[in-house]
C-alpha cells in the first residue's frame, strides 16, 4: 500500500539540524513518545543501533533472544498501555522471524511499527547476502508497509507509520530501511501526521443509524449483546457499562474482549465462541436482538455460519467497514468510533431490566456448573485441574492481575476462569493463536504496566516455543510471574484426537525437560506443585514475590476443555461433556 499524500499538524519552530538517517530514526521514536523498544541487532540495521547507544537515557531498549519474541513482547506492551509497540530486526532471517508477530496484531487489530534494517540500495534484487523483501512478504499482514532508500524521506515516513499504526483500527506497519539511507544525511524536523486523503481512519457516525439501532432495541423483547476488543480499543468500556446497565441486556464477550467489563457484573453472562459458557451460545440462536459491539464474527465465534442466529435482528457497531456482512449479515450497520456511537446511543435508549430473559441464562449456568465448573473445580478429584490453579491466582491477585495467555487447553481455562476488575487486563493470541506468544508478551506487559502484577499463564508445548525469553526476564530483572500448566501434551491437539480421531494420540505426547532447572539456570526463582495441598502456599508466595518467578503445575494430563462446539456445528450444538 502506497500513501500519496499526507496532511500534518503544525511543525514546532525548530532549527534545523544536520542528522544521518539513522539517528533520525531515533528522533523520530522520540517525537512520538517512544520510551521502550524491542530488537535484535545485525548488520543492515547496525547503523541504527549505533546511534541508539546514544540515546540510552531516553530510550530502553530490550534485547530479547529472538525476533519473534520481540514483536510478541512489543504487542504485550501495546496491549496493555494502549500506546504503539516499537520492535527491531536487520534485515534476511532477522526480518521474516518478526512476521508472525506482525501477524499476529494483523489479526488482533494490535498498533505496532517494525523497523527493519536492508542491504543497500544498490543491491537490492541481488540476492545480496541477507537480502529479503520483506516488504513483499509482509504486505499481507500489515496495514501498511514502506521500504525508505532516501534519508530524506525518514521523518515524513515514519510520522505516517505511527498514524497508521495507532488510527481507526489499529494495526501493525513495518518500514523498512536500506543501509545507505541510515548512513546518509538529511536536514531533520518532524511534523506529525494528523491524517492521510488517501486513508480514512475513522468513518463519519451515521446519526440516522443510530436511532434506527436504538429504536429496534429498545422495543426487543429477547436483546442480547456480544461485545469484543473494539470496546477496549477505542477506551470505550465506561460508555459501554452505561449502555449495558441503562438497557439491561444481557452481554457476553469474545476472548479479544474479555476485561471491557467486570467479570462479576451481573449483566455479564460469560464467553461465547467454541469454549465459551453454555448461556450465550445457546441463547445466540434464541434472542431476538443481537447487539454486536467491536468484534468480527469470527468463525470461532459463530460456528457454523447457516444456523447462525438467524432469527435475530443483527446490529453491528464497528469502526471497519470491511467488517460489516463479511461474516453475517449486519440488519442494522452502526459505522464509526465506538466511543462516539455508544455515546449517541446511551441518549436514546430506555431504562429496562428484561428480568425473565435474565432468568433463562441464570437457569442455564446452572446447567453448566453442575455439568462442567462444578467439577473443573472439584478439590476431591485425584489430579488437580487447570482451572484449580486459576482459582488461585484469583484468590491471591484479587482480581487485578493482567493475565498473559498463550494458546491451548490453559487458554481457554484462563479466559474462562480468570477473575478481572479492570479493562486491558487480559493477554492472549486471539485470531492467529500463536503458540509461544505468552513469554515474551507477559514481558512487555510487565513493562507497560510495572505497578501491576502480571502473570503469564502457559503450556508445557507454548512454553517451548519462546523459552529462550527467559534469557530477557534473567536481563532486564523484569519480574513477570510464570504458570506452566504442564499435562505432558499438546493439550488442544490431544483433546481432539481423543474425540474425533479414536485416541490416536499422533505426535502429542510431550517428553519435557527438567523445566525447573532450567528456570535457575537463568537464576529465575522456580518452585514446582505436584499435589494439590502444594498450590495455596505456592501461588501465594509466587504473588508475595518482588522477582521473576516460575511455577509449574502438573495437571491432570487428559483433562478436556468443555464446553466445545465442534467444527462446523451450531452455537447451540454445544458439547457439555
Amino acid at each position: 500500500m502506497e500513501v500519496k499524500t499526507a496532511s500534518f499538524e503544525k511543525q514546532s519552530k525548530k532549527k534545523s539540524l544536520t542528522v544521518s538517517g539513522a539517528e533520525a530514526v531515533i528522533k523520530c521514536l522520540l517525537e512520538e513518545g517512544v520510551d521502550t523498544i524491542y530488537g535484535y541487532p545485525g548488520g543492515a540495521i547496525m547503523p541504527v543501533y549505533d546511534e541508539l547507544y546514544k540515546y540510552q537515557k531516553e530510550i530502553h531498549h530490550v534485547l530479547t533472544r529472538h525476533e519473534q519474541g520481540a514483536t510478541h513482547a512489543a504487542q504485550g506492551y501495546a496491549r496493555v498501555s494502549g500506546k504503539v509497540g516499537v520492535a527491531v530486526a536487520t534485515s534476511g532471517p532477522g526480518a521474516t522471524n518478526l512476521v508472525t508477530g506482525i501477524a499476529d496484531a494483523q489479526i488482533d487489530s494490535t498498533p505496532m511499527v517494525c523497523i527493519t534494517g536492508q542491504v543497500g540500495s544498490h543491491l537490492l534484487g541481488s540476492d545480496a547476502f541477507q537480502e529479503t523483501d520483506i516488504v513483499g512478504i509482509s504486505t499481507p499482514v500489515t496495514k501498511w508497509n514502506y521500504q525508505i532508500t532516501n534519508a530524506e524521506e525518514i521523518p515524513e515516513v515514519m510520522a505516517k507509520a505511527f498514524y497508521i499504526a495507532r488510527s481507526g483500527r489499529p494495526g501493525p506497519v513495518l518500514i523498512d530501511i536500506t543501509k545507505d539511507a541510515q548512513f546518509a544525511s538529511l536536514e531533520f524536523s518532524y511534523k506529525k501526521c494528523s491524517g492521510i486523503r488517501s486513508y480514512q481512519a475513522i468513518p463519519e457516525l451515521n446519526l440516522l443509524e443510530v436511532q434506527r439501532a436504538a429504536e429496534v432495541i429498545n422495543n426487543a423483547k429477547k436483546p442480547m449483546i456480544v461485545w469484543g476488543q473494539g470496546v477496549i480499543l477505542g477506551g470505550a468500556e465506561d460508555l459501554f457499562k452505561q449502555v449495558v446497565e441503562k438497557s439491561g441486556i444481557p452481554a457476553a464477550w469474545t476472548i479479544l474482549g474479555l476485561s471491557a467489563l467486570p467479570t462479576d457484573h451481573p449483566l455479564n453472562v460469560g464467553m461465547v465462541g467454541m469454549h465459551g459458557n453454555y448461556a450465550p451460545n445457546m441463547l445466540t440462536n434464541e434472542c431476538d436482538v443481537l447487539i454486536a459491539i467491536g468484534m468480527r464474527f469470527d468463525d470461532r465465534v459463530t460456528g457454523n455460519l447457516e444456523k447462525y442466529a438467524k432469527q435475530a435482528k443483527i446490529i453491528h457497531f464497528e469502526i471497519d467497514p470491511a467488517e460489516i456482512n463479511k461474516n453475517v449479515h449486519a440488519d442494522y450497520p452502526v459505522l464509526g468510533d465506538v466511543k462516539e456511537s455508544l455515546k449517541a446511543l446511551l441518549e436514546l435508549l430506555e431504562p429496562y431490566s428484561h428480568k425473565e430473559w435474565h432468568q433463562k441464562f441464570k437457569d442455564m449456568y446452572k446447567t453448566e456448573y453442575q455439568k462442567v465448573i462444578q467439577g473443573n473445580l472439584d478439590v476431591n478429584k485425584k489430579d488437580l485441574g487447570m482451572a484449580e490453579v486459576i482459582q488461585e491466582v484469583n484468590i491471591q491477585s484479587k482480581g487485578d492481575a493482567i493475565i498473559v495467555s498463550d494458546v491451548g487447553q490453559h487458554q481457554m481455562a484462563a479466559c474462562r476462569y480468570a477473575k478481572f476488575n479492570q479493562s486491558r487486563s487480559n493477554v492472549t493470541s486471539g485470531g492467529l493463536g500463536t503458540m509461544g506468544f505468552a513469554l515474551p508478551a507477559a514481558i512487555g506487559a510487565k513493562m507497560a504496566k510495572p505497578e501491576r502484577d502480571v502473570v503469564a499463564v502457559i503450556g508445557d508445548g507454548g512454553y517451548q516455543m519462546t523459552i529462550q525469553e527467559l534469557g530477557t526476564i534473567f536481563q532486564t530483572k523484569v519480574p513477570v510471574k510464570i504458570v506452566l500448566l504442564n499435562n505432558g501434551f499438546l493439550g488442544m491437539v490431544r483433546q481432539w484426537q481423543q474425540m474425533f480421531f479414536d485416541r490416536r494420540y499422533a505426535s502429542t505426547t510431550m517428553v519435557n525437560p527438567d523445566f525447573i532447572t532450567i528456570a535457575k539456570g537463568y537464576h529465575i526463582k522456580a518452585n514446582q506443585v505436584t499435589e494439590r495441598s502444594q498450590l495455596e502456599s505456592a501461588v501465594k508466595e509466587m504473588m508475595q514475590s518482588d522477582e521473576a518467578y516460575f511455577l509449574e503445575v502438573k495437571v491432570e494430563q487428559e483433562e478436556n476443555v468443555f464446553p466445545m462446539i465442534p467444527t462446523g456445528a451450531s452455537v447451540s450444538e454445544i458439547l457439555l461433556e
